[in-house]
């Protein structure tokens, strides 16, 4: 990663979030500039799961517009993701065009955003996936060297999505 930025202060960052005021927006927030920063999207999302509702709920995005807060999908328990972030708790990455639109409905709207790659990173907490914080920005830009980092920061998720949870 040595052409990726010292992501100490960005980790930092990310971690101030989580001890500001106004939780859980105030640490995604956070773990958005943070991870922009030291990593690098285009497109920055964080789903939620919700068994009770069998679905992942998007709860926070930096492009609301294109895909707004609230949004969801149906939980579906075999596949890729479900198989390798869900359960492994590994994140997914997903190089190019051809990933793009093999992994997501909506293809069309993210390879317009200008995303052609992505990497779906778990949340985890207690041995369980919380949820994943979602980055997507140009073909070949994540590496499977990144996923240290990216979990890193993944982590400090952990608290905004158990208040998330808790107020289901």
């Amino acid at each position: 990663m040595s052409d990726r930025p010292d992501p100490l202060p960005h980790l930092a960052a990310a971690a101030a979030g989580v001890a500001a005021a106004g939780q859980p927006d105030a640490s995604l927030a956070a773990l958005d500039r943070a991870m922009a920063a030291a990593v690098g999207h285009k497109l920055f999302t964080v789903l939620v799961i919700n068994e009770a509702m069998g679905q992942n709920q998007r709860y926070y995005s930096n492009r609301p517009d294109a895909y707004p807060v609230g949004g969801h999908k149906p939980m579906h328990r075999e596949g890729p993701y479900y198989d390798q972030v869900v359960v492994a708790g590994r994140p997914r990455f997903l190089h190019d065009r051809t990933g793009i639109v093999a992994a997501f409905p909506d293809h069309e709207l993210i390879l317009s955003l200008g995303c052609e790659g992505a990497v779906n990173v778990p949340v985890r907490w207690n041995g369980q996936t919380l949820g994943g914080v979602n980055l997507l920005h140009r073909a070949g830009w994540y590496r499977e060297e990144d996923a240290p980092l990216l979990l890193s920061f993944a982590a400090l998720a952990v608290p905004a999505l158990l208040d998330i949870v808790r107020r289901w």
